[in-house]
């Protein structure tokens, strides 16, 4: 999945390469609104090639998805642009995603990328959504580990009941 962050509205270049006035985010916008001031010129690596849809967030909530038909160049600085249609209620991936909290946060990159064939959770038992084929977020494998060590005890009686059950390579 393809994903675009947002900043606030604000006057587009003069030489906007796309004719835009304006890029970015306001509450006013409607959705043809948002996705002309925003569906281009962005700086796309060839993963979004592989894309089929794209969401626009804002303030940390999904704002708009997108279907690509298809990405084209836009000649100014190597960048491109996404042609597409609006997706609408009804939509899984508009269902899923639009006005829901957005599974990207605190990045610097405006675009960012996240597999969507399942959704998959930190298997520390938090509930948080992994962006990444990693098992947990960073610092939670060992607070996972912790977790269990005080159910048991000590690190000291863990590491005893461990020793005593471990089978290890007996097999």
């Amino acid at each position: 999945m393809l994903h675009i962050t947002l900043g606030n509205k604000r006057a587009a270049d003069p030489d906007d390469a796309l004719g835009r006035a304006f890029v970015g985010f306001d509450e006013s916008m409607t959705e043809e609104e948002l996705y002309k001031a925003n569906r281009g010129c962005w700086v796309l690596g060839a993963r979004a090639d592989q894309e089929r849809y794209a969401l626009i967030s804002f303030g940390g909530i999904v704002r708009q998805a997108i279907e690509i038909d298809r990405i084209v160049p836009i000649p100014k600085r190597n960048r491109r642009a996404l042609e597409g249609r609006l997706l609408h209620h009804g939509h899984p991936v508009y269902d899923k995603y639009v006005n829901k909290p957005s599974r990207v946060r605190g990045v610097r990159n405006p675009i960012t990328y996240f597999d969507d064939e399942e959704d998959r959770t930190c298997g520390c038992g938090c509930g948080a959504d992994l962006l990444s084929t990693r098992d947990f977020l960073p610092g939670h494998d060992q607070r996972a580990i912790h977790d269990r060590i005080a159910k048991v005890g000590s690190v000291k009686s863990f590491l005893q009941w461990f020793d005593a059950t471990y089978q290890g390579d007996a097999a």
